[in-house]
This record gives C-alpha cells, sequence and structure tokens, in this order.
C-alpha cells in the first residue's frame, strides 16, 4: 500500500480521521487526456484576489457516481476516503476568477503518483491544473505541492457524529468544521450541497498569502440556517 505523506498524517489524530482511511496506488495508472477551455469554460485571465481550497465529502461522491468509471480508483478499488482534495482555486478581485489561462502540458506520472491518494483522480488532477493552475504561475508539481499542503493541514470534526445529529444546519456543521482548524472560522467557508441537502463539499476561503479569509459576499454556498445532511456508507 502506499499513501501520500499527506494522508499518513492524518490517519492517526482523531479530528483528523476524516482523509485517507485507505489508498492503494495501482501499478499501472492510465494517462489523462488533455483538458482546455471551450465555448461553455472560456479562458480568464483576471487578477487574483484570494484563493478557494475546495474539498470533497467522499462518501457523497461515491453514493452518486460509484458506477462511473472515472470513480472506480476512489470508490471501487478497495480504497477509502473521508473528506478528498478537488482543489485550489485561485479566485479574482470580484465575481469573475481566472481559469485556463495558459495550455496545460500532460501530467507526468511522478505528479500524478504524489497526488492521487488526495485527489483520487487522474483526470480531475489534469482538469484542476489546466484550469486553475496555470492561472498561479506555477508548474504542475509546485501546484500540486502547494494545494496538497494546505490539505494536509486540515483536521476534521467527528463527521459520524455529526451525520446522527438531528436538525443539522450549514452553520452548525461550519462552527464545528471551524473548531477543528485554528484560525478558521465559520464565515470563512461555504458549506454546498446536492438538492436533498445532503452535504458534497466545503469551500475554504484564502487570502493572497494563503492564510483563511472571511468568503466574499458573491460566493454560493448553502445559508447558515439551511438544513444538512451527511451520507456515511454503507454500513457506517
Amino acid at each position: 500500500m502506499r499513501l501520500t505523506l499527506a494522508a499518513i498524517a492524518l490517519l492517526t489524530p482523531v479530528a483528523a480521521a476524516a482523509q485517507a482511511y485507505r489508498c492503494a496506488i495501482p501499478g499501472d495508472l492510465p494517462r489523462p487526456r488533455a483538458d482546455g477551455p471551450d465555448a461553455r469554460e472560456p479562458r480568464r485571465v483576471v487578477p487574483i484576489g484570494g484563493y478557494t481550497l475546495a474539498i470533497t465529502w467522499a462518501a457523497q461522491y461515491c453514493h452518486d457516481n460509484a458506477r462511473e468509471a472515472a470513480a472506480r480508483f476512489q470508490c471501487a478499488s478497495g480504497n477509502r476516503f473521508g473528506f478528498t482534495l478537488h482543489g485550489l482555486w485561485p479566485d479574482g478581485t470580484g465575481a469573475k476568477w481566472p481559469q485556463y489561462c495558459r495550455p496545460a502540458p500532460l501530467l507526468g506520472e511522478d505528479v500524478l503518483r504524489r497526488s492521487l491518494c488526495a485527489t483520487p483522480s487522474v483526470q480531475l488532477l489534469q482538469h484542476e491544473y489546466a484550469k486553475h493552475g496555470t492561472c498561479m504561475g506555477l508548474p504542475p508539481a509546485q501546484y500540486f505541492a502547494r494545494s496538497t499542503g494546505l490539505y494536509g493541514r486540515l483536521r476534521y470534526p467527528d463527521m459520524s457524529a455529526l451525520s446522527r445529529r438531528r436538525n443539522l444546519t450549514a452553520g452548525q456543521f461550519a462552527t464545528t468544521f471551524a473548531r477543528a482548524n485554528r484560525g478558521l472560522r465559520a464565515n470563512m467557508m461555504r458549506i454546498t450541497a446536492n438538492r436533498q441537502g445532503w452535504l458534497e463539499e466545503v469551500w475554504l476561503c484564502l487570502d493572497k498569502r494563503f492564510a483563511f479569509t472571511a468568503c466574499p459576499a458573491h460566493q454560493g454556498g448553502l445559508k447558515p440556517s439551511a438544513r444538512l445532511r451527511i451520507w456515511r456508507g454503507g454500513g457506517a
């Protein structure tokens, strides 16, 4: 079994037991496909005003996507994850953000192997660098070192206990999540859910020095009073 250092560091502490419980990288990895702008997602170069670190609740992702081929490594290969790293996204100074700032090379296998236990999808890694990493002026290895480094420092509340709490709201969840992380407050994150109110992602707002900061008013997410449910997975 091969784990990233971030995954290993988070296996023991109780407040952090929601990341990579088990992650074995196969000997042969699929090659990523090129990713770039299109009519729906055009190239956009605007100044960076801050960043978003987006993490995904894997139990819900696998509940919704387990039959998809792209989800096999994460959901159907014996691996088990808690929160995974969606990506590090540069934000703009207003409502628009930079994306696809320059052509992206195909990621090398060494970069993929170092990042796959944090972001368990070869194609998502390619997409994140193409859409977001190219706007930060960093080569792939440095972009993923930055994003996985930030992700690896996160700590998590007891997700099993939260999932059993009656009448849980997004605001209560954010407050509990913030208590596990020094310097983080509930207004420094956005909670996203599907239409049925099941937790999908947490978006953590960062300033230009990658420190937690209050989220701008134009960002989305649930209202603090919104009901929130947390999928635990089969038998949890």
